[in-house]
């Protein structure tokens, strides 16, 4: 087969096989392409096996590695003719009367499965899925890649290439890296924005990490080049009136629309900005996909399906091979492909397979063949690809869109290439892969090796080719002499985000009530039952009807009366609302029952999206399987699309969360200040201290408070805190404002909650209509409702969440007179102020503690001891658990053998 035949894709047919349609044409279509005809003869049906073992094995046998190290010395006695005791010189019927030797047909399905591209997708369980892809497996390698395509293939990759030389050239010690050995990358790319375009997708949400992801900024992407000089250079990436610090050049992002020549409209595309964990950001591009597709009125909200998931918006994943196949999240994230309230109609992926990890090689970095093989344990299809042939890339990226139109599923090209330098251009990678670096080093790059074919075809000229290098290294000189000159740039709160602002330096008060008679509606029609609906009995007695009993006495309004009356209130308003978790929909401690399951047919009922017959706003409630990463990536992805949607993911149990830790340190806690990308993202974390054991009693309040950039002093110079806020709410009513306040204020925050369990039927944290209706807000501290002469008091103890309410029954029990019982309900932004205002009642106070039921070096002391003395002059004294290594016993008689330790040495402080 002439190489130069194979670059351009063309595979040539004998012509004898000119009146054959395709390798699946040569075999009648059975439903079971595996059972032979009956009339056929034995010889007959063992060439149909061999066609189907090419289909299935071929791409073991592939030339798919541009060094010729991997794959060489597979051997695949699935595809010896001998095995089937066929006759290389026998005449087999190819299709109807139409023949051809067993050998001619061996030569062509060599070139078809075995050659720089081959798929894999004899393991799809559809039969109609495995037809499709086998027919058009051979028939987009037959299609022509015109002149035009050629050269715009050729003018990216000599354009990528001088982007990286100019940068080695004018940035010699930053790490950029490049695309060099990767660079038909850029086929991929254009050819898959181009084909959007032209299918009516009106969004691309793209995901990539380090590996080439500048070159695709600057030469498709519009990303001006001289801010990212100006990063390279050590200057200031936003706007000094901007709160943000920036990120490391390789996590650089942009939103943009783009024109492409040959298409029918503009697409816009959106990079996502990511972490350097490499795949934390694959569940964020879907679950923006997928809020995208709902703004622009395409998803399927819970009531209505307006069109197939996947339409007007495409979500592209572009992975590493070694982290594709190490990273777990990879796993989770595919796993959400086809459930309900994640699917979003199939994502293109392609994996730059560089064929080394960092410094490990392949065969050390898996355990599979292939770093795709991942793909096919969700039904999905893989096209591997020699990156050495960028028409073949191509060709490649239409089948795999094709196939995503068609089916919306996931598919995935790997695209099998070399890294030229180490894991960064200043690594020397002869240390560990010295063979490897001897092969890259003796060859000529692939944007020159294809520029040479191009001219010996005749479609592309030296002068062309030196004219594009040359005018792209003018325009890039031009850009660098302007680092000094141009200012910085902010591209944020736009579009949909428009009309927001940053969250301002002072705390705020923002009137989050809402006026009874609409709370007793939404309340009633949050439990409301249509006729048809077979509602369990118990819950028809314990939660519809004594709800609807504590709104007609306007009091005992429980954690899940609350929160149905917010989020109620924000559908009413126009807000979306979503909710994730693992069996969100009931509630980890069944007090939700946000929707109601008919008990004859499973039929499931969402009350609060009946609320009235115009209604536009739905509750999107998502019951997930068992992940934390990739679920809370997904949440954090909807919540960053659109500031009116409010987006809540609950644990299950507060502590689960540290399988997320990745996404709520590298995008919840710091999105804002690398990025400016706001986030209203809500995280539940039940937390409680009661015997139940370490895994199930903390939500770890002490890491969240170590990752705020709350200061110590908090004087009113300082501001107040910029990254998130934590509270510890301790009423219903608490609850119900900080739901609404997420919403209505015209910033987005992400709300960690130290969401309670025993309190969500505590009478004690049950609250009353007035205090939900209008003048009413969330209040960071609570003072104690039980002191009557304050001026008596001598003695305060702080505390933060459910322990207050063992506090005060422990005070009134032994009747204290003079302590007060203070519960801090906002840890960040801290209250100093609030403090302050609260102490002032208590003029006679001389003794200070702060009382936890967590352990010494959990929970919230090590932060608000230094604020207490800094910001109120106060010395605190501590009561709680001593030092431990886990979070909580599980013996249930240590547990509360420590309880009762707690309580008593809190007033022994206050009793001295």
């Amino acid at each position: 087969m002439n190489r130069q035949a194979l670059i351009r894709g063309v595979l040539p047919l004998r012509r004898s096989y000119h009146a054959a349609k395709g390798v699946y044409g040569y075999l009648p279509v059975a439903e079971t392409p595996y059972v032979a005809a009956p009339t056929i003869s034995p010889e007959q049906a063992q060439y149909s096996h061999l066609v189907n073992a090419y289909r299935r094995y071929g791409f073991r046998k592939a030339k798919l590695d541009p060094l010729g190290l991997r794959f060489a010395q597979i051997r695949v006695p699935e595809l010896d003719v001998n095995m089937y005791g066929l006759n290389e010189k026998s005449t087999v019927m190819v299709r109807d009367d139409v023949e051809a030797t067993v050998s001619d047909m061996v030569e062509f399905l060599e070139t078809v499965y075995c050659g720089p591209i081959a798929a894999e997708f004899m393991h799809l369980e559809s039969w109609q899925e495995r037809k499709w892809f086998g027919e058009n497996f051979e028939r987009v390698q037959t299609q022509k890649v015109t002149n035009e395509e050629k050269l715009r293939i050729a003018e990216l990759m000599i354009k990528c290439q001088n982007f990286d030389n100019f940068l080695a050239l004018k940035f010699a010690t930053v790490k950029r890296y490049g695309g060099e050995g990767a660079e038909s990358m850029m086929a991929f790319f254009h050819e898959l924005l181009l084909l959007s375009a032209n299918a009516d997708i009106q969004q691309v949400v793209l995901c990539m990490a380090h590996r080439g992801r500048l070159n695709l900024l600057t030469g498709l992407l519009q990303f001006p080049a001289v801010q990212m000089f100006r990063k390279m250079r050590g200057k200031l990436e936003f706007p000094e009136d901007v709160q943000g610090s920036g990120d490391v050049l390789s996590h650089l992002t942009s939103s943009v629309d783009l024109e492409l020549p040959g298409a029918d409209r503009k697409v816009h595309v959106t990079m996502l900005p990511n972490p350097s964990h490499l795949e934390a950001v694959n569940p964020v591009a879907v679950g923006k996909s997928r809020a995208r597709a709902q703004s622009l009125g395409l998803g399927d909200y819970a009531r209505h399906q307006s069109s197939r998931p996947g339409d007007g918006v495409l979500c592209v994943q572009v992975h590493g091979d070694a982290a594709f196949t190490g990273q777990g999240v990879v796993w989770e994230t595919l796993a959400l492909s086809q459930t309900p309230q994640f699917r979003v109609g199939g994502s293109v992926h392609m994996i730059t397979n560089n064929q080394v990890g960092f410094t490990a090689e392949s065969h050390i970095g898996r355990s599979t063949l292939h770093c795709s093989d991942m793909a096919k344990a969700i039904d999905s299809p893989v096209i591997h690809v020699n990156g050495d042939y960028p028409e073949l890339v191509l060709q490649a990226t239409r089948m795999a869109f094709e196939y995503r139109q068609q089916f919306r599923k996931d598919v995935f090209v790997n695209l099998i290439c070399f890294r030229r330098w180490g894991h960064n251009e200043l690594d020397d990678p002869s240390f560990t892969q010295p063979v490897m670096y001897g092969k890259i080093g003796a060859r000529k790059s692939v944007p020159d090796t294809y520029a040479e074919w191009l001219v010996e075809e005749g479609v592309l000229t030296k002068e062309k080719r030196d004219e594009w290098v040359s005018e792209h290294t003018a325009q890039l000189t031009a850009d660098f002499k302007r680092i000094d000159s141009e200012p910085p740039r902010a591209l944020h709160l736009e579009q949909q985000w428009k009309g927001f602002e940053q969250a301002p330096k002072s705390v705020q008060v923002w009137d989050t009530g809402v006026d009874v008679p609409t709370l007793k509606f939404l309340g009633a029609r949050s439990v409301h039952v249509p006729n048809e609906l077979n509602v369990h009995p118990h819950l028809k007695k314990t939660h519809c009807d004594a709800r609807i009993k504590k709104l007609e006495d306007g009091s005992g309004l429980d954690w899940a009366t609350a929160e149905a009356l917010a989020l109620g209130s924000l559908l009413h308003q126009g807000y979306h609302v979503r909710i994730s978790g693992q069996d969100v929909g009931r509630g980890t401690f069944s007090h939700r029952h946000a929707m109601l399951v008919d008990q004859t047919d499973d039929h499931i009922h969402i009350p609060l999206n009946n609320i009235t017959d115009d209604q536009t706003a739905f509750l999107e409630v998502a019951n997930n399987l068992l992940s934390e990463e990739a679920i809370l990536g997904f949440e954090y992805g909807v919540s960053i699309e659109s500031p009116r949607r409010l987006c809540v993911w609950e644990a299950q149990f507060g502590d689960f969360f540290n399988g997320a830790q990745i996404i709520i340190d590298t995008f919840i806690m710091s999105g804002e200040s690398k990025w400016l990308t706001q986030s209203g993202l809500v995280m539940l974390l039940p937390h409680g201290f009661d015997g139940a054991g370490p895994e199930h009693s903390s939500c770890r309040i002490e890491r969240f408070l170590q990752a705020t950039d709350s200061r110590e002093s908090q004087s009113p110079a300082d501001g107040v805190d910029r990254n998130v806020q934590i509270v510890n709410p301790t009423t219903s009513a608490q609850y119900f404002h900080l739901l609404r306040r997420q919403m209505v204020v015209p910033y987005r925050k992400p709300l960690i909650v130290v969401a309670p369990k025993i309190l969500l039927r505590h009478p004690q944290a049950a609250s009353t209509l007035a205090q939900l209706a209008p003048g009413t807000h969330f209040q960071p501290v609570l003072d104690d409702p039980a002191v009557k002469a304050a001026a008596s008091v001598t003695k305060v103890i702080f505390v933060s969440g459910k322990h207050a309410f063992a506090l005060m029954k422990e005070r009134d029990e032994k009747k204290f007179t003079d302590v007060a019982v203070v519960r801090v309900e906002a840890l960040c932004p801290f209250p100093l102020e609030e403090l302050r205002n609260t102490l002032m009642r208590y003029p006679n106070a001389k003794t200070f503690v702060w009382s936890q039921e967590e352990p010494r070096n959990a929970g919230a002391w090590t932060f608000v001891r230094p604020r207490f003395a800094n910001g109120l002059g106060i010395t605190l004294n501590y009561a709680g658990r001593p030092e431990i290594a886990w979070s909580a016993t599980a013996i249930g008689q240590v547990h509360q053998a420590e309880h009762e330790a707690v309580i008593r040495d809190t007033f022994a402080l206050v009793s001295k």
